[in-house]
């Protein structure tokens, strides 16, 4: 095409130097919340400890509400809303970002948060398989009538190395397994609290020990659409989300706020000790 608008980016091949822009970019963290994704931009920028001031990173992507970017020397932070939708428009974009500013070697990262699967609050999971509601490494993407599906395996050299150096940083417990992704947040992950509930607790506490049984440790709303469309891009890609609560135990999240903002920040830290190894910045 002659022109391409990543129209929820406010970016484009005609009004802005991509290559010139991102370039040098080698890794991307991606997370729901644009406040979040501002803070992990200001976060690295001290763990890198680059010149300026962390205050001072401007958003690229101010031009729209959809989206929050910003760029940390060769990190890339950008926020992708809540939802295997919202994630599906800012994964095309950003790919096309990356493709045309001809960036190489790229790793991304998804870093969140999740409820645990018969882990406590705080536990780091690092997603081995991204699974459906039906606990299959598989994304089903409706195209023209079709039904096509796509694999959800993540880059497994990535994940032991993220829990390899999980162990070189203090409080951060950390497991390797499967993160189911589902549709909704309340009755597609089993909640018995929201507007809807059409099962017992029994049915709910069965459905989390079919979960668990199929190696399933944390459930989030994002991962399938993410791994799979990085697996088909030929990009390394890695999720690393913190459990908030354990979902045997309940479905609300009643952690005081300080706590909360501890455990968040504890996907941040790991995935900023990786980023500072292949940078040779520690030993």
């Amino acid at each position: 095409m002659e022109e391409d608008i990543l129209y929820h980016f406010n970016l484009g091949t005609k009004t802005h130097d991509l290559a010139q822009m991102f370039g040098d970019v080698k890794f991307v963290c991606v997370g729901g919340s644009p406040n979040r994704m501002r803070s992990f931009a200001q976060f690295i920028h001290e763990q890198l400890e680059l010149p300026g001031n962390a205050a001072d990173i401007r958003d690229i992507c101010e031009g729209t509400d959809r989206y929050s970017m910003y760029k940390v020397g060769p990190v890339l932070s950008v926020s992708h809303g809540m939802g295997v939708p919202s994630i599906s428009i800012m994964l095309h974009e950003l790919i096309k970002l990356l493709y045309h500013a001809r960036c190489r070697d790229v790793i991304i990262f998804r870093i969140g948060t999740s409820g645990g699967v018969g882990l406590p609050a705080g536990t780091v999971v690092i997603t081995d398989k991204a699974v459906d509601s039906f606990f299959r490494p598989q994304f089903e993407q409706v195209v023209l009538g079709k039904v096509i599906i796509r694999s959800t395996e993540l880059d497994e050299d990535v994940a032991q190395e993220l829990l390899q150096y999980s162990s070189e940083l203090p409080d951060i417990p950390s497991v390797i397994g499967n993160t189911m992704c589902t549709h909704d947040f309340y009755e597609g992950q089993g909640r018995l609290d929201g507007a809807l509930c059409s099962f017992s607790t029994e049915e709910k506490l069965e459905y989390l020990r079919k979960a668990s049984e199929a190696g399933v440790r944390n459930i989030e709303m994002e991962s399938t659409v993410f791994a799979a469309m990085c697996r088909v891009c030929n990009l390394k890609a890695a999720v690393v989300c913190v459990t908030l609560l354990n979902r045997f135990e309940g479905d609300q999240i009643s952690t005081p706020h300080n706590v909360l903002l501890e455990y968040q920040q504890r996907p941040q830290c790991l995935v900023a000790h990786f980023i500072k190894k292949h940078l040779g910045l520690i030993s």
